[in-house]
């Protein structure tokens, strides 16, 4: 009788071929580890030096004197009408900009030819890549005086409505222009946020729907909108955001009037924002006067972190996270 003998196995080099692999892996992930890291701090830094920045030039603001703040006694009274104004434009702009940003993505992705929707993504893209000054000189030279008969239409039906004051502006400059400007301008950012988180809602979710004899009206309802819901609601912030900082655009649509607070969209008259204000007064600012704009660049800073602070909770809540 006779036996075989298995020889024996060379544990030692596989040993050592797997050590030889896993120790370039570990010092790859290590070193990705420290990259981001490292990205992950300077952000944070970057923000604390640019609010330390902010903080310092806008400290001598407190002391200045009334005769150099126009229309304000105090560095309160000069910024609060800016950010009502800012705030303001921009809650219009978005009102008017993420209805059509949802119906132009859920065309895109639920209704359009595929060929089509191609095309028309190309196009919102693009619309997203216009610098703002070219949308402010559309804006001045076109679209203003095109809507002039509107807004004369909408303050003789409507004019009872502070909204909508009778007093129109024939240059078209007002208001209403500067946040119709600005709802085109991030328009395609919404529109783009969206129409990507329509396209991840589950398969089966819609199947499921189409299956129960639900109409493609009642799959968007019950199945699209609400898996996207906190998609469409941080595109809206992230569009909330540049309407905030948008400044050139408004520089040239808007005709303002320093220290003003009001609420009629159509007169000669109106509030105007920090950003657009910072362009438009930085050159006539001097010396000391020039910590009042800092101020109001610093309370614009805190106003997009609280922005996205707001988004965070809505889009949370949404989530359930």
């Amino acid at each position: 009788m006779t036996t075989t003998q298995t020889p024996p196995s060379d544990t030692t080099s596989t040993d050592d071929d797997f050590m030889a692999g896993e120790l370039p892996t570990r010092r790859q992930d290590k070193l990705f580890e420290g990259i981001t890291t490292g990205a992950g701090i300077l952000i944070l830094l970057t923000l604390a030096g640019v609010a330390f920045f902010l903080v310092q030039k806008s400290l001598p603001s407190l002391e200045l004197p009334a005769e150099s703040l126009p229309n304000a006694e105090d560095i309160g009274g000069y910024t609060w009408p800016l950010l009502f104004g800012t705030v303001y434009s921009a809650i219009i702009a978005l009102l008017l900009a993420t209805p059509l940003a949802i119906a132009i993505a859920l065309f895109m992705t639920h209704y359009a030819p595929s060929k089509l929707a191609k095309t028309l993504g190309y196009v919102v893209d693009l619309l997203a890549a216009v610098p703002s000054v070219v949308y402010g000189l559309w804006g001045i030279f076109v679209l203003a005086p095109f809507f002039v008969p509107v807004y004369d239409f909408l303050a003789d039906t409507l004019g009872w409505i502070p909204l909508f004051a009778p007093v129109v502006t024939p240059s078209g400059r007002n208001m209403a222009s500067a946040a119709l400007v600005i709802a085109v301008m991030i328009l395609p950012i919404i529109a783009s946020v969206s129409k990507e988180v329509f396209l991840q809602t589950p398969r089966l979710h819609e199947e499921a729907a189409m299956a129960l004899g639900a109409t493609r009206w009642e799959v968007i309802k019950t199945a699209v909108l609400p898996h996207g819901r906190s998609g469409v609601i941080g595109g809206a912030m992230l569009g909330l955001g540049r309407a905030l900082g948008e400044t050139m655009a408004i520089a040239l649509v808007l005709s303002p009037t320093p220290g003003l607070i009001g609420f009629a969209v159509f007169t000669a008259q109106n509030p105007s924002t920090i950003a657009a204000n910072i362009a438009l007064s930085f050159p006539n600012f001097g010396g000391q006067e020039r910590s009042a704009l800092f101020a109001t660049g610093l309370v614009l800073f805190v106003a997009t972190f609280v922005v996205n602070y707001i988004a965070r909770r809505i889009a949370g809540e949404s989530t359930g996270y």
